[in-house]
């Protein structure tokens, strides 16, 4: 094992918190809680040990910045070390351990950038305890909307602002973290691919060009709740027969699309809510839950009107009624080509065989890249799996990442 392969799976557990990756139960680092203040804390000391001028905002991100002149521009890096509940412990934790490793590749060969780097450990970039996604990088580039979130809850009834205010930040001062845009001059994320595109293309890094945003819509349907035994079936009005066809209608179009498509569409019925969801009741309601992606925003936005269309034929044929509302409609994000051209040029002077592809899952690069430009690279996981304990990716695949990440910062670094 070479002396970088060590050093990674050394603070691979440190930012875990760990002393091995074989967790059968995964690894659960909420937002704001103890647990991603643990691993936060373990940042805090890696950087230490790099030389590295640490500290907090007033969010929770954790900065780590190797400063070489106060008047030079920034050039940022990271990712985020908090989880879904039972997570992997590469998600987001790639991220953040490729970017110090690219730090300690600089610093071992003596390397003298020209302009400042930063490394930027995201807080709460996950939505699995309030829904709410990317607040860290969200307060950064000003897009944090206090006021909206100050009563969301978890679960357990918690408010985001008493969870944050419990993790010892000021909810007063939260959204004081946003930074002009003459503070950096560009940012990276890494990330575990979370699909299986580089795999399939025999690739070792997959450089991104856009992130597909999503539409989202909730189906409500109205039929008739009446007793099981006692209606007869050409009298019911059961809304989960009328929408069931709608699941594999989308399922099946979509698939027709990408077949014709330039940019690929993926669409899910992901969430289905049944009323009164008693064994002796004929379902009166069902609401569903559909997410539409695609970085080409014509066409989710056409597949959104078309699934519409079909609802119409629903209400006509089955006597029921449908509402559809529309959660979420954003647009997709195109990173910068600039910063692109130079993650390939990284890539490829390594030796790596690159392939350029687009996200169907959202990073903190969304966010930075609406205010500087941008770039997201990917290694690869095995069998595509994430968010759950059986997520992976090899200390080899790790090395590629900072590999490519010192490169990058090589050209980007120069005067």
């Amino acid at each position: 094992m070479t002396k970088l392969a060590s050093w990674i799976q050394t603070k691979l557990h440190e930012l875990n918190v760990t002393d091995t990756m074989d967790v059968p139960e995964g690894f659960t680092r909420l937002s704001f809680s103890k647990e991603e203040a643990e691993a936060h804390n373990h940042f805090q000391k890696v950087a230490k040990e790099l030389g590295l001028f640490t500290y907090q905002d007033g969010v929770g991100n954790q900065w780590a910045v190797w400063e070489v002149d106060k008047e030079v521009p920034t050039i940022a890096i990271g990712s985020h070390l908090d989880t879904d509940p039972c997570g992997g412990g590469y998600d987001g934790v790639a991220g953040v351990l490729c970017a110090l490793g690219a730090i300690k590749n600089l610093k071992d060969s003596q390397y003298q950038p020209a302009k400042n780097i930063a490394v930027i450990c995201f807080v709460s970039e996950e939505s699995a305890r309030f829904g709410i996604s990317t607040i860290g990088s969200k307060a950064i580039t000003g897009m944090l909307n206090k006021a909206e979130m100050s009563f969301v809850t978890d679960i357990d009834g918690v408010t985001i602002k008493e969870a944050m205010e419990e993790y010892g930040l000021i909810w007063e001062e939260i959204d004081q973290p946003e930074l002009p845009v003459d503070k950096l001059e560009s940012f990276v994320e890494l990330h575990i691919e979370q699909g299986m595109q580089i795999e399939k293309n025999n690739a070792d890094i997959g450089v991104v060009n856009g992130v597909s945003c999503p539409v989202r819509l909730k189906i409500s349907v109205y039929g008739m709740a009446n007793h099981t035994g006692t209606t007869p079936m050409n009298q019911r009005r059961d809304a989960f027969v009328a929408i069931t066809p709608l699941v594999n209608f989308i399922s099946d179009e979509a698939i027709k699309i990408n077949k014709s498509s330039s940019h690929s569409l993926v669409a899910t019925v992901s969430t289905i809510n049944l009323k009164p969801n008693s064994m002796n009741v004929i379902p009166g309601e069902v609401e569903l839950g559909v997410d539409i992606r695609s970085v080409d925003d014509e066409i989710k936005r056409r597949f959104a009107d078309t699934i519409r269309e079909y609802c119409n034929c629903i209400e006509d044929k089955n006597d029921v009624s449908i509402e559809i509302k529309t959660l979420v409609d954003n647009d997709s994000v195109i990173l910068d080509i600039d910063v692109q051209q130079k993650l390939i040029q990284a890539s490829n002077e390594n030796g790596y065989y690159t392939y350029t592809m687009d996200s169907g899952a959202g990073h903190d690069v969304m966010n930075m890249a609406k205010k500087w430009p941008s770039g997201l690279i990917f290694i690869p996981c095995k069998d595509g799996i994430s968010h759950q304990p059986g997520e992976f990716t090899s200390i080899r695949n790790l090395e590629k990442g900072i590999n490519t990440l010192t490169k990058y910062l090589q050209i980007n670094a120069e005067k």
